[in-house]
């Protein structure tokens, strides 16, 4: 593909959707494309993170470790899906395991260049801020409605 359609799938991505178009070309410029097969895995639950992947082209299946039996299935992510946003930022281990049912495309964006575009451009750390901000919001609104159903 080339750097311009990085750019638009790139500007389709929650978020980077406010980042301008000379931000999201630096990123789609030092950022890399990887093709993986079927069958292939992207990263496995529980392994060191040190990028985020936006979805390209395909899918990915999502799983999770199940301590009572086999791994949950978590669902699918489609094209235009970031996934692992926080490894951008910080260190972290991978919260599920992300694996190709058919050939599929990502753009792996490393920590090293996405710290370096928070270091040169500080008001994308605004917007990193705010994202993570509402992650963790709707995060403990769902652990909230959890905890009600058991202690009801």
């Amino acid at each position: 593909m080339a750097l311009n359609d990085d750019i638009a799938l790139l500007s389709s991505v929650s978020l980077f959707r406010d980042i301008g178009e000379d931000k999201l070309r630096l990123i789609a410029f030092g950022a890399e494309r990887r093709k993986l097969q079927a069958g292939q895995m992207l990263f496995r639950e529980g392994s060191p993170a040190d990028c985020a992947f936006v979805v390209a082209l395909g899918r990915f299946e999502l799983s999770r470790g199940s301590k009572a039996g086999p791994a949950v299935q978590l669902g699918f992510a489609e094209t235009g899906t970031l996934l692992g946003e926080l490894a951008m930022v910080t260190a972290v281990n991978r919260s599920m395991t992300a694996i190709a049912p058919d050939t599929a495309e990502v753009i792996r964006i490393n920590r090293p260049l996405f710290r370096r575009m928070l270091e040169e451009y500080p008001d994308i750390a605004g917007i990193v801020r705010q994202r993570i901000n509402d992650n963790l919001a709707a995060l403990n609104a769902d652990l909230g409605r959890i905890a009600e159903r058991f202690s009801g």
